[in-house]
């Protein structure tokens, strides 16, 4: 049966809490100072072999290790490293034929004995596949057959029992994001690289969205000529549902822009508005975007001159585009 939640279980659970973060941050860091003799050239020998492959790199575990194996798989592939996962019982049992000989393996065993990769080195030796192998025992079957050995030793586990994978497995999960890391920067990997990636996701929208994505074109684009009324320049306004108006010459140049801002001052000056016309009121000069820059460029120039709308214009000045801040907005660019 469970114990009674009380002040005492409290205490004794945030004991062990601290406790568990405290013993997992030292097998972090005394991986970081390992990292600095043997384990640092061998390090470097795996970002070697891994630079050089052709293929996949295949990263595979069981148990604990597995999920530990998925996560750093899912991180090379999305920082330019082709790779993917595979269970290590399974690929005996079918599996083994998504490996090529144009591809490397990571195996992560923290006893370095489990018998399912002992099982796979024959056939990846005779492949010619690289084994990298991530184990907490350097004198282990797998270690000692690898050829690359990075040992991940903790000097306990977490686990009150020491039995629970718990700072083994986080040893293992930061070894293979520093080696992720490592490898992207030597890839030269940018921003946009990875938003190639994650085209889902907020950076990637915000890396790979365009004006010309988002923009409102044809007759969704309000825009009158200067010689027009103040009026007819105000149903246009109204129509097209931007609080603005390009003003524009028979080229379709933009000369002008006219927004509900300068009509509210236009009213606080009461003027007569019969006889105005879209030359007398139009702001010159107005902001501008180009229809193949970044929707964010948008966002900052808008935040920038502190403006809700931008007309976009093409390299001759001529307008083929409006965007509001709400279409930034349905397009999760902001």
């Amino acid at each position: 049966m469970p114990k009674a939640f009380n002040t005492k279980t409290a205490t004794r659970g945030l004991e062990l809490a601290r406790e568990t973060l405290q013993i997992e941050a030292d097998a972090i860091l005394a991986l970081k100072d390992r990292l600095a003799g043997d384990v640092g050239a061998e390090f470097a020998r795996a970002m070697e072999v891994l630079l050089a492959c052709t293929g996949r790199v295949v990263v595979s575990g069981i148990g604990k290790s597995g999920h530990i194996a998925r996560k750093i798989a899912a991180t090379l592939a999305s920082t330019g490293t082709p790779a993917m996962f595979v269970h290590a019982a399974e690929a005996l049992h079918g599996d083994l034929g998504m490996i090529t000989r144009h591809d490397a393996m990571i195996a992560i065993s923290y006893s370095g004995e489990a018998n399912e990769f002992i099982s796979i080195i024959p056939f990846l030796k005779r492949m010619g596949a690289p084994l990298i192998a991530i184990t907490g025992n350097d004198k282990s079957r797998l270690a000692q057959l690898a050829d690359i050995h990075l040992h991940a030793k903790v000097d306990k586990e977490a686990c009150p029992l020491n039995l629970a994978p718990t700072a083994s497995t986080t040893a293992a999960l930061a070894l293979g994001d520093a080696l992720a890391v490592a490898l992207l920067d030597a890839r030269g990997f940018r921003e946009e690289d990875f938003a190639m990636s994650h085209p889902g996701g907020a950076l990637g929208r915000r890396l790979l969205t365009h004006v010309r994505d988002v923009m409102r074109t044809g007759d969704a684009i309000p825009a009158v000529r200067p010689e027009v009324p103040l009026t007819t320049a105000l149903l246009e306004i109204t129509r097209k549902g931007l609080a603005m108006t390009a003003v524009v010459d028979e080229n379709f140049r933009v000369l002008g822009v006219f927004t509900d801002g300068d009509l509210r001052r236009l009213i606080e000056g009461a003027h007569e508005f019969g006889a105005l016309k879209m030359s007398d009121v139009m702001h010159r000069n107005p902001r501008t975007v180009g229809p193949d820059q970044l929707a964010v460029e948008a966002v900052e120039k808008m935040e920038e001159f502190r403006i809700n709308q931008l007309l976009v214009t093409d390299a001759d000045g001529r307008l083929v585009g409006a965007l509001h801040i709400h279409d930034l907005t349905r397009a999760k660019v902001i």
